[in-house]
């Protein structure tokens, strides 16, 4: 099965959200060797080890029928990060992660992404709360949680190998989300029909 079948491809204004591909590991590889961008999510990786990570991902695709996405922007074609439904053994709840490429920082992508990828997990697997475990130093984070609508729940604890490592959990249940969607799009349609008068 090829990694274009395992799961759907999300589009945003800006952004296409699909599972990786082959084609996406060298730029894959190249951010996990980033120490400054991977500090917050087990430091960087030499190639042969970011290669399992990026298997890993695909192979969660598969078992469990979701995983991160890769965000492609859509203007340039390029891979500039990951972000998705996260759930492997072990961990504290189900997850919607993110990490991107510092090239792409300030641009409001991660935000933009995550509200599809939170959209979609809600319709598609069912899930009744959302969480994104954040290291308590990981400031630009704990800020995109917060503007999602998340809120810290206070410390958890993440599996083997990463259980020294601190890291707080923010979340919200799906009717949090659905209210707060719901809220959004009705002041987007008064805003739109101020602005056609």
């Amino acid at each position: 099965m090829s990694p274009m079948n395992l799961g759907p491809t999300l589009e945003t204004p800006r952004l296409i959200l699909r599972p990786p591909q082959r084609e996406d590991f060298d730029a894959w590889a190249e951010f996990m060797a980033d120490v400054e961008r991977t500090r917050y999510i087990g430091g960087a990786l030499p190639r042969p080890v970011a290669w399992r990570g990026f298997a890993a991902m695909v192979g969660a695709w598969s078992l469990q029928g979701f995983s991160m996405f890769s965000v492609i922007e859509k203007s340039s074609g390029r891979w500039i990060g990951r972000l998705g439904p996260w759930y492997p053994e072990g961990w504290p709840g189900t997850e919607v992660g993110w990490s991107f490429l510092r090239s792409s920082w300030g641009n409001g992508y991660a935000f933009e992404a995550a509200t599809a990828s939170i959209d979609w997990a809600f319709e598609h697997l069912g899930w009744s709360e959302v969480i994104h475990s954040i290291h308590p130093d990981n400031r630009p984070s704990q800020a995109l949680a917060r503007r999602l609508g998340s809120s810290n729940r206070g410390p958890g604890k993440l599996p083997p190998p990463f259980e020294d490592s601190p890291a707080e959990i923010w979340g919200q249940t799906r009717e949090q989300w659905r209210a707060r969607r719901i809220a959004q799009q009705s002041g987007s349609s008064a805003q739109d029909a101020k602005a056609a008068k």
